[in-house]
């Protein structure tokens, strides 16, 4: 028996709603509501959010604020580097298979904390406690040898956005990433939150 075609927004139209959502939380115009009783009644019978963010655990960083999202329009899973785990993949398969959102973003931060760990075990053989260092280590092979000269805080946004793209490859590698992306069912962008001004900035595909 064929699935029924999900009813919402599609890949492209949700990004425009991530968007346009970041553009109101930059100027101050977010939509909070008061929620009504019959929205929570409507939620209580089941979700159907239309994107899928996988970001860090930051408390700077939620993202139902930074796009100005409602309770049930993103189904967010967060972990400290937005690091791709077992764990994590069981989330994102959910999102994939059961709730079917057409849109997944991966939403890393400058300044973080976690890829800033794994740097300092890169380039200084520094160790973490044991379960902080597992953590750190998912980190390690998406980072490249960076040019030397570069300055610490130059260094570290480079490796945020090289970490976000290790856990957008990472996600495209799984069989069922693969054949979404293949069956036009999924989009998934990468991102970087700026603390200091608000500004979600997607990064390209190179």
């Amino acid at each position: 028996m064929a699935r029924p075609k999900r009813v919402g927004p599609s890949a492209d139209e949700a990004l425009a709603r991530l968007v346009a959502g970041n553009r109101r939380f930059l100027v101050g115009a977010t939509h909070r509501p008061t929620l009504r009783r019959e929205t929570l009644a409507d939620l209580a019978r089941g979700q159907r959010p239309y994107a899928t963010i996988l970001g860090c655990s930051d408390s700077r960083v939620p993202p139902e604020q930074v796009f100005d999202a409602g309770l049930g329009e993103l189904f967010v899973v967060r972990v400290a580097g937005n690091v791709f785990s077992p764990e994590v993949a069981g989330s994102l398969q959910y999102a994939g298979s059961h709730l079917e959102t057409p849109l997944f973003i991966v939403l890393g931060h400058d300044g973080c904390g976690a890829v800033d760990a794994a740097l300092a075990t890169k380039y200084e053989n520094a160790r973490h406690r044991s379960r902080i260092q597992i953590l750190v280590d998912d980190i390690l092979p998406g980072l490249p040898e960076f040019d030397p000269g570069l300055s610490p805080q130059a260094r570290l946004a480079r490796a945020v956005e090289c970490n976000v793209r290790w856990t957008v490859r990472q996600i495209l590698s799984t069989p069922e990433g693969r054949v979404r992306v293949e069956k036009g069912r999924m989009k998934i962008y990468g991102a970087i939150y700026e603390i200091e001004t608000g500004r979600v900035r997607f990064l390209s595909d190179d």
